[in-house]
């Protein structure tokens, strides 16, 4: 299937009466390409592996619509007065495009007019040219796999679950498969290893161990073969419901694949916003919604933010896991430390990583304001992990 692409060159105030607008052409699903810097809500909602370096925001902004191409070069969209689909040509989409922008622009001209503050009450639509691209025929859910391919880990070989494993003298300890999604990271990023690593120095036959951030379930997984008793995993996004249960079954800890369409009402039922939830009586600005919890036999997973989650917190339990780690970042790592102490027993330890050279002494101060004492700074390239023990 292919694609043609309208990318409009606008500024970031535009986006938002930009998208609307173009619904009324039938074009609707925009993505948006900006340099704003995400808010500190944003990045305590993105428990990723690392986050980008931000570019300086210049103001300005790409908003692209696709729409589908037909066999004779016309574009399937939305017809907004019939809500059936049309067929027209990209010239005339672009055409609409135009049109709809230079009405923008009198509209804006129009209510800015008799007003005290015009320059406020003017929206800047910028340049508004529109370039018309088409799109490569290609499998957008699967074509990143080419770029990922099996590698070790020390003595651990880490293989994706479309590759077999390379003939060697060197046989690995054990093999890890993995299937992480578009939505999850592979386990090649140094953040991930350092943490590995600093698990295999604490990991007994007995450890519970709680992975805030769990993603497709990499730590928790790999505790699991390494020996570990139990794991427990937290994350705020449903899709790590697919790609745990899809890793813990290529990893032979589940008997049986789970099925799909089960997963997939998961995932939606989990992403539906909850209306109306009663608050928490002691901390009233949290709501006390049920817990969502998703079990995987010796791994159990709750979808929640455990740094301001009372409820989450007293589910996945008090003083009951011999390691906590966090693979994170130190914006989300300094607020979560309280509650991840707080789940830790006596002697437990908690190991961070997601921390870039020069940032590791806020995690440091923020482990020594909880009570635990610092065991280990460890780097690998940028990176740096922080490892404390609960006394």
């Amino acid at each position: 299937m292919k694609w043609i692409r309208f990318r409009i060159r606008t500024t970031v105030e535009a986006e938002d009466i930009l998208v609307a607008a173009m619904e009324d052409i039938g074009l609707s699903g925009a993505q948006i390409e900006d340099s704003v810097p995400l808010t500190a809500a944003e990045k305590e909602q993105m428990f990723v592996d690392i986050l980008p370096e931000p570019k300086e925001n210049d103001g300005t902004s790409n908003v692209s619509f696709y729409a589908e191409e037909t066999e004779d070069g016309k574009v399937r969209i939305t017809d907004p007065e019939s809500g059936e689909a049309a067929e027209r040509t990209p010239e005339e989409v672009r055409d609409a495009i135009l049109t709809k922008i230079a009405e923008l622009r009198s509209f804006s001209d129009e209510s800015a007019d008799g007003c005290p503050d015009a320059a406020a009450s003017r929206i800047d639509i910028g340049d508004g040219t529109v370039v018309i691209e088409e799109t490569q025929d290609i499998d957008w859910i699967n074509n990143w796999k080419q770029y990922f391919h099996q590698f070790r880990i020390d003595d651990i070989l880490v293989i994706p679950s479309w590759e077999t494993p390379e003939e060697t003298d060197d046989k690995p300890l054990l093999t890890f498969h993995i299937d992480p999604g578009t939505a999850f990271g592979t386990g090649m990023h140094e953040t991930t290893q350092l943490c590995i690593r600093q698990m295999r120095e604490y990991l007994t036959p007995e450890t519970r161990i709680l992975d805030v951030g769990t993603g497709s379930g990499i730590l928790s997984i790999l505790a699991l073969k390494l020996g570990a008793k139990e794991a427990v995993g937290t994350d705020l996004d449903p899709q790590a419901i697919p790609a745990i249960a899809d890793n813990m079954y290529e990893n032979g800890l589940l008997p049986e694949k789970m099925d799909e369409e089960l997963l997939a009402k998961a995932v939606r039922e989990a992403s539906a916003p909850a209306d109306g939830a009663p608050q928490n009586k002691e901390h009233p600005a949290v709501p006390s919604e049920d817990v969502t919890e998703f079990d995987f036999g010796a791994f159990r997973f709750f979808l929640g933010n455990l740094i301001d989650n009372y409820a989450l917190q007293e589910e996945v339990g008090p003083a009951t896991y011999d390691i906590v780690v966090a693979n994170i970042l130190p914006d989300v790592l300094v607020p979560l430390t309280p509650a991840a102490v707080r789940a830790l027993k006596p002697g437990g330890i908690y190991i961070t990583s997601g921390i870039l050279e020069g940032r590791e002494e806020s995690v440091v101060e923020a482990m020594l304001d909880a009570g635990l004492e610092i065991l280990s700074i460890t780097a690998q390239g940028e990176w740096r992990s922080v490892t404390g023990m609960l006394p």
